[in-house]
């Protein structure tokens, strides 16, 4: 729970006496409440992975939390997903106007920038509020494979492996525990499945799980079907079974 804000919560431009913004603060803890988002790099590539629970007469396939940028680049949303729509929107602006301008791909560090300094804006101004979502941009581009998270406040930082939304404390033990540098793309996947079943309340299955992977080799976003997460979901170890599943190499 936040401590009383004194009334320092009511605008946006308003900083307390200990120099904090409440409304930032209050957007970032929506963040946390949102279901689980992660993303990983690997040796060959880079995935984004999602929970999404479905109802009983919604229709599968559509997923509400992974969206493609461009070719290149995905994004996975935390938070108040209605706020990830609008800044995906000019998250592809910036992108194809890339295209035209340098006849070019967009790094994915730029992409990152961009978002953040729009997030930015709406910490600065009154009569607005700040986004209450945080996306996890991942791609693979002249750089090779790149991750990074941006949040409601506008900073942005480069991760190898991260996680955001309930649960994500306990997947970043996970990764910290688990991740190598020399991870290959197959086992990322297995990874990251493992890391929504810690954290699920649906410990097997793969109806509630959604996964877009970025290879370096067509540096083309593709989403992984249902029977394609079902064929790695079997690789998936018990929960405290010890296995270093992601760390062993193809």
């Amino acid at each position: 729970m936040f401590p009383a804000a004194a009334g320092y919560d009511r605008a946006i431009t308003v900083f307390s006496p200990d120099g904090r913004l409440y409304q930032v603060e209050y957007a970032i803890e929506t963040v946390r409440r949102g279901s689980l988002a992660l993303g990983i790099k690997s040796s060959d590539g880079s995935l984004l992975a999602v929970e999404e629970k479905i109802r009983k007469l919604q229709t599968y396939g559509l997923t509400q939390k992974i969206f493609q940028v461009d070719d290149h680049i995905g994004v996975a949303a935390a938070g108040y997903i209605p706020d990830a729509r609008i800044q995906v929107d000019q998250a592809r602006v910036v992108a194809q106007s890339n295209r035209l301008v340098y006849d070019e791909p967009v790094d994915v560090e730029i992409m990152a920038r961009r978002v953040a300094d729009m997030s930015q804006q709406f910490t600065q101004f009154a009569g607005v509020r700040p986004f209450g979502v945080s996306l996890i941009i991942s791609g693979v581009d002249r750089n090779g494979a790149n991750l990074y998270l941006t949040d409601p406040s506008g900073n942005y930082v480069a991760y190898d492996a991260v996680a955001i939304g309930a649960g994500s404390e306990q997947v970043m033990e996970l990764f910290e525990q688990r991740y190598a540098q020399d991870l290959k793309l197959e086992n990322a996947i297995v990874l990251a499945m493992e890391a929504i079943y810690q954290v699920s309340d649906d410990k097997t299955g793969v109806k509630h799980i959604k996964i877009a992977i970025i290879e370096k080799e067509t540096g083309r976003l593709r989403r992984l079907s249902e029977a394609e997460l079902e064929k790695y979901a079997e690789k998936v170890k018990p929960q405290g079974s010890g296995a270093e599943t992601s760390k062993s190499k193809s």
